[in-house]
């Protein structure tokens, strides 16, 4: 019995070792349109999240860095990201009536950098 106690204890340590804890990195998560969302659910979310929402969208306007691809996704991506990250921390989600969903892929593109707060 002592053997087995022992053993166990062994393996546990081991398992305790070789398995590193989460780093932050590893829970970062993004807001994005989901695929399966129409355009007139983007749209209407887009609009919320510019206006009352209080979504900073002034990068995905033109002649700023996340303006293209001038798309209805990627325009809506960036906004839902910036109200997510934003309001996250007071209770807010990433759902706009089912047309966003979150990623632990950053989905930045070229000089459009999509914010991560931790």
């Amino acid at each position: 019995m002592a053997m087995l106690m022992l053993n166990l204890m062994v393996s546990l340590l081991f398992l305790t070792i070789m398995i590193p804890p989460k780093t932050e990195a590893e829970f970062e998560q993004w807001c994005v349109a989901d695929e399966q969302s129409t355009e007139d659910e983007l749209q209407g979310a887009l609009n919320w999240a510019c206006g009352s929402g209080g979504a900073d969208c002034t990068q995905i306007q033109e002649n700023q860095p996340c303006y293209l691809p001038n798309t209805l996704k990627d325009h809506a991506s960036y906004a839902f990201n910036t109200y997510f990250q934003n309001f996250k921390h007071t209770g807010a989600s990433c759902n706009f009536k089912g047309a966003a969903i979150t990623t632990e892929l950053d989905p930045s593109h070229g000089s459009c950098h999509y914010d991560f707060n931790p």
